[in-house]
């Protein structure tokens, strides 16, 4: 266990999130859902394999992430059919577009999704923030740097986002995952309850980054978005194998 102990009054374990394809293209994993039946069929097994909420890409047909409106409507509709009551996340990355086509898509949205990533150092987050929440839709404060950290925790739609996405980079090793999460964490932690806190990481981080979570009692997220391995290093089967495995990592602590 860590030297440095999780603050007081740090609650236990509360959300586990699937995130089931990001950013990543077909040929990365055969398992990795693309189509609106694909995703809905894959986020029915990760929600049967222990995740509780889902964070989907709706992908247009040559396999890119999209926010139009058909696609959305399609992909969150698949999903409610199988899974009632899931709440259901997307993304809102700037590779989908510039800030004006994004605020753009969103204001078409006819099937809205229960929240909406917004990563907060990209051009327009906090517009794209105040309509999502104008339309009903929450929103996860994508974090990935400490600056952009403080930068959300000084923006006047804070109190109105639905929880701070705290994202650790790949590449640095286990042994430095718990300094960048405490990193990443102090300028929260005075202003910010812990249980509004998600806490992942991807590629070396992903596995790390969940025994953190665990061991200091914040949400957290696995799926074939952040990594495509077992803690073992094997290469996972599908996501619903990922998060299972993730269960068993939040129960057990950090090492």
């Amino acid at each position: 266990m860590p030297a440095q102990q999780p603050a007081d009054g740090y609650p236990g374990l509360s959300m586990l999130q699937a995130c089931v394809n990001g950013s990543r293209p077909p040929r990365d994993h055969p398992a990795i859902p693309f189509s609106p039946k694909q995703i809905g069929a894959d986020a029915e097994a990760c929600i049967a394999a222990g995740a509780t909420e889902l964070h989907i890409h709706p992908k247009a047909d040559d396999g890119a992430d999209t926010m139009d409106a058909e696609v959305v409507a399609a992909v969150v509709t698949a999903v409610r059919e199988r899974l009632p009551g899931t709440p259901i996340g997307v993304t809102t990355g700037a590779w989908i577009g510039d800030a004006d086509h994004r605020l753009g898509q969103v204001r078409q949205w006819t099937v809205l999704p229960d929240y909406a990533s917004v990563n907060w150092h990209e051009d327009g987050a906090e517009d794209l923030a105040a309509l999502l929440i104008e339309r009903g839709v929450g929103v996860e404060a994508g974090l990935w740097t400490v600056d952009a950290v403080r930068r959300w925790v000084a923006s006047p739609v804070r109190d109105q986002c639905l929880r701070a996405l705290v994202e650790l980079p790949d590449g640095p090793p286990e042994d430095e995952v718990p300094a960048l999460a405490e990193q990443m964490l102090a300028p929260l932690r005075e202003s910010v309850p812990v249980g509004l806190i998600l806490l992942h990481g991807e590629g070396s981080s992903a596995w790390p980054a969940i025994g953190y979570a665990g061991w200091a009692g914040l949400d957290t997220r696995i799926g074939l978005e952040d990594t495509l391995v077992r803690p073992d290093g094997a290469v996972a089967k599908d996501n619903a194998e990922l998060v299972i495995e993730a269960r068993r990592q939040l129960w057990q602590g950090y090492p």
